[in-house]
């Protein structure tokens, strides 16, 4: 290791360009950005004949953000986050061999940011946390259901790539837990999530009042970075023209949607209260209140229904001021005029009478038909090895059960179980910093309302969704940097009474 950090610093300290800055011959260094300039101008220009204009734009843009990125983490951090809420599916609009999506090349800058400190030498300290072993387990079993998967279904280079980057999302809870080690830090990620699924849901809402040719034809402008084109874009209940329009954004689906306002919902709550909160409090008052409007438009009634009881918990655990809010909302819901459309999906849903709903206890019953074949390990990723059985069922935890087995299902539990119980042995210690406490609650609602929203949606884990999958992991590391940073500080306050 120590001969890589020697080899790495020579390179910057003796690097050319940086000779030719400090040098007295500057001529030779305007001679060579000409040249570049040229170079860059020719390839430029010959992109945009390929390509067009767009999408060698977009390109330009993104290598800039990725030189800013490389400067500053916290930069990378943002540019991670409002990739994965407001350009989930972009790519680049040229192949090499695939075709990288921006969030791949986001979270490689991520990853060389934080990598980078310990190739040098500045950077030694490590955090495992108790639930890094559980994850790595985790990981290491996705691996090998992997392989062993691949007996009955072929290599391609879409399904490395679609593995490889769920790989890369495990890994990103530990980048997390050893670069989220303030509570100023972890705030500010919380406040770019909110306010990046603030502005989904507000393009969300937008597009759903616009007139539909409007609407057809702002989507499909993002039709060069990789999303789909023409009328399909719009989204109806059970794909009924006829029937209501859902609110998409730039998710494609309404349910991935609601799967990131659930989150970013339960984590914008406490603010409401908190002393001295993220934003404004009016500015809190109205990202909330356009997030709901937008999870509503979605009519996801599970992710609905998992941001009502995160929601809820944080009121009954310690906002007691926000029980009267959820009564009269719920009231609001149950008397007004225009929700009685919402209601009665609702109780076609809970009745099991539409066609969704029978479509997927459909889904259920053949998932637990394939678990039953293979219970303990699982198919892995590639396919279903029996041709009467598939592997695409709308929850986590079936999900998890189809391709890494009951076992890889007993370590998520595991890892699940492990963030409730610390967040409930640590909970009156975080109760103490009025600056941590809400964040505290908010990070560990998004958790409660992710894990009821696995129930009946699979997007925390599947290949298709590698945005969601990122940030479910990047809201479980910054849950168990907060429990780190409420050991920490629970520690200093008994080292301070005992020199006391």
């Amino acid at each position: 290791m120590t001969n890589w950090r020697t080899t790495i610093q020579d390179l910057l300290e003796n690097s050319v360009a940086r000779r030719l800055i400090f040098s007295r011959h500057r001529w030779v260094l305007v001679v060579i950005a000409a040249l570049l300039a040229i170079g860059v101008s020719m390839g430029g220009g010959w992109l945009i004949v390929e390509v067009g204009a767009l999408p060698v734009i977009a390109l330009l843009v993104v290598l800039a953000v990725a030189l800013w990125m490389v400067c500053d983490i916290e930069v990378a951090y943002v540019g991670v986050i409002g990739i994965i809420t407001l350009l989930p599916f972009a790519s680049l609009p040229f192949s090499i061999g695939f075709k990288p999506t921006f969030l791949d090349l986001a979270l490689g800058g991520l990853f060389v940011v934080w990598i980078l400190p310990y190739l040098l030498g500045e950077e030694q300290r490590f955090e495992a946390t108790p639930l890094g072993a559980l994850v790595l387990v985790f990981a290491a079993l996705a691996v090998g259901t992997f392989v062993a998967g691949l007996g009955h279904a072929a290599l391609t280079v879409t399904l490395i790539r679609r593995f490889a980057e769920t790989l890369l999302s495990l890994a990103l809870f530990y980048l997390v837990v050893n670069t989220v080690r303030d509570v100023g830090r972890l705030g500010r990620l919380m406040r770019w999530l909110i306010l990046s699924a603030t502005a989904a849901a507000a393009l969300g809402i937008i597009l759903c009042f616009l007139p539909d040719l409007l609407t057809i034809r702002i989507l499909s402008a993002l039709g060069r970075l990789g999303y789909p084109t023409g009328a399909g874009v719009l989204r109806y209940i059970r794909d009924d023209p006829s029937l209501m329009q859902r609110a998409t954004s730039t998710s494609i689906d309404p349910n991935v949607l609601g799967s990131l306002l659930n989150l970013a919902i339960a984590m914008a709550i406490p603010q409401l209260f908190a002393k001295r909160p993220l934003l404004p409090r009016w500015m809190v008052v109205v990202c909330t209140g356009v997030m709901g409007i937008g999870l509503g438009l979605t009519i996801s009634r599970g992710t609905m229904v998992a941001t009502a009881i995160a929601v809820l918990m944080i009121g009954v655990l310690r906002y007691r001021k926000l029980l009267p809010w959820i009564a009269v909302a719920v009231v609001l819901v149950l008397v007004l005029p225009w929700t009685q459309a919402y209601i009665g999906h609702f109780i076609e849903g809970v009745q099991l009478q539409d066609l969704s709903m029978k479509m997927r206890l459909g889904e259920y019953k053949d998932a637990f038909i394939l678990i039953g074949r293979y219970p303990w390990l699982g198919v892995g990723f590639a396919g279903a090895p029996d041709i009467d059985i598939y592997t695409a069922v709308a929850s986590v935890y079936l999900t998890i059960a189809e391709r890494m087995g009951l076992i890889g299902l007993a370590v998520f539990l595991a890892i699940a179980g492990v963030l409730l119980v610390r967040f409930w042995r640590w909970r009156k210690a975080a109760e103490r910093s009025p600056d941590l406490e809400p964040l505290w609650y908010g990070i560990h609602a998004a958790i409660i309302g992710g894990l009821i929203a696995g129930l009946s949606d699979r997007y925390f884990f599947s290949l298709d969704f590698h945005h969601s999958v990122t940030l479910f992991w990047l809201i479980v590391g910054l849950a168990t940097a907060a429990v780190q940073l409420v050991i920490e500080q629970d520690h200093q306050t008994l080292d301070v009474k005992r020199e006391a």
